[in-house]
């Protein structure tokens, strides 16, 4: 007899609770080998391809493409071992079971998944919540069970009924909801899952019962909130235009562009910054790169020269190679420096990080650069490529723009951003002549530092640009 296996959305680290599937890798029915890819997500940090741990017939896959799952939730099951004398599970497959799992014995896989994220132990089981299983209000709700199982990417859902009134006694028990997904979206929109009956098995509130409440009620004019408001400001707040609208789109922000909308509002709302800003000379700064550059070997980037700049104004300045812990009310000061950098991709802007720093030399720095870019657009950096960063490069000059005031990368302390390299009239050695000329300018925390020590920090990096023989003393 063949087992039915589960597997779930593993942990995927970094503290990521939920990813996007992007796109099913297999398709009901398929045989799949031990750690083969088997779906590709995004999360808030990167897409990753997911392998299975187990080898078999897949029987059923949870989630059209384009749904978030929560970590935990199942992805699809594979029959284990020799099949069963009456076939393959139908496209139900084990989830239509009364604990919402199929038979399974001693796992069976790899254990890997993910590296660093094991699966050598089964899955727990899940428990179905049942109408008739009420708790009393002060009780654990009930974890949700797993998603329905859709064939070929299409869910098997029935078309949600519209919500009717509420029950007596209904407060008095837990609300059957699908995951935690569906309760954040009811929610922020101001929804009461208790006054809806969902059109899943045995009254599950699906996703599906939400939007089809929210359509109902914005055709009603029933919705004065948007995504994300409180009620209370129903009767004062204007409402944002409904979806459906003519000439209206909704982009939801999610995966790494709903991640940096959250750091950047967090940043905004914690970090009590000031910017100051310099122009600097770097006609010696290029021809520098340049002897370097004809000298042979691999070619240096203006990057990677900025970068060894920084490491040496933070070696001077360590407040702002920095963090605050705001519980304990304690600057958190680091020794070692990972370098983040802007990176624009397709998917969003990122900030890849540069392990240690401070202990590379300019071609290995160029290098770092290269590889972390090149994974950032091909969408293949991982969390830790994207987490742990204590100070941030941003070489904006790119989008060929002259200057600009960054927005600390939180948890860090700050910022140099650095803007096109153009010829303009400079005053040169009491003459005016035609200069290659860069405004830096530096964000920082005011809590770390003041004025002073952040003044000091930009001038030690513009007269390194305009004097790079100034390196010298820290090689």
């Amino acid at each position: 007899m063949a087992q039915v296996l589960e597997f779930k959305l593993p942990d995927l680290g970094e503290g990521l609770t939920e990813a996007e599937i992007v796109r099913w890798l297999v398709e009901v029915g398929d045989v799949v080998a031990v750690d083969q890819p088997v779906v590709e997500v995004e999360t808030a940090k990167a897409m990753v391809d997911v392998p299975c741990p187990y080898g078999g017939v897949v029987t059923a896959r949870f989630g059209a493409e384009g749904t978030e799952l929560p970590v935990g939730a199942p992805l699809l099951t594979v029959a284990v071992g020799e099949p069963a004398e009456d076939g393959p599970a139908d496209e139900a497959g084990p989830a239509d079971s009364a604990d919402g799992r199929g038979r399974s014995g001693a796992t069976e896989g790899s254990g890997n998944v993910l590296v660093g994220y094991g699966t050598s132990e089964a899955p727990a089981r899940r428990r179905r919540v049942r109408p008739s299983d009420a708790a009393p209000a002060k009780a654990a709700t009930p974890a949700a069970p797993p998603a329905a199982p859709v064939a070929n990417g299409h869910p098997r859902a029935a078309e949600p009924a519209a919500a009717p009134a509420r029950t007596p006694g209904a407060a008095d028990g837990p609300v059957p909801v699908i995951s935690p997904l569906v309760r954040r979206l009811a929610r922020q929109n101001g929804l009461d899952l208790r006054e809806m009956t969902g059109s899943g098995p045995e009254g599950l509130i699906l996703r599906a019962d939400v939007e089809y409440a929210l359509r109902a009620a914005a055709a009603q004019g029933r919705t004065g909130t948007t995504a994300g408001e409180p009620r209370t400001q129903r009767t004062t707040d204007a409402p944002a235009p409904a979806a459906g609208t003519p000439g209206v789109t909704r982009v939801p922000l999610k995966g790494i562009r709903g991640t940096v909308a959250d750091k950047l509002s967090r940043s905004r709302t914690e970090i009590p910054d000031a910017t100051c800003w310099v122009d600097a000379d770097a006609t010696e700064l290029m021809r520098t790169r340049a002897a370097m550059n004809a000298a042979g070997g691999p070619k240096i980037s203006v990057l990677a020269l900025l970068a060894r700049i920084c490491t040496a104004a933070l070696a001077r300045f360590p407040e702002l190679n920095s963090s605050v812990d705001t519980g304990a009310r304690e600057i958190v000061q680091y020794a070692d420096v990972h370098l983040g950098f802007a990176a624009q991709t397709d998917r969003g802007l990122v900030v890849p990080v540069v392990r240690d720093a401070h202990t590379r030399d300019a071609e290995s720095l160029t290098a770092e650069f290269a590889r972390l870019t090149e994974a950032a657009r091909a969408g293949t950096l991982t969390p830790a490529d994207l987490t742990g960063g204590t100070f941030t490069l941003n070489n904006y000059g790119v989008f060929g723009v002259d200057g600009s005031t960054p927005i600390v990368n939180h948890p860090e302390a700050a910022m140099l951003g650095v803007g096109r390299i153009v010829p303009k009239p400079w005053v040169h050695e009491g003459e005016l002549a035609v200069r290659q000329v860069v405004q830096l300018s530096l964000t920082f925390d005011h809590r770390v530092c003041d004025g002073g020590t952040a003044g000091g920090f930009l001038r030690y990096v513009a007269n390194c640009v305009e004097q790079p023989a100034v390196l010298l003393r820290t090689l």
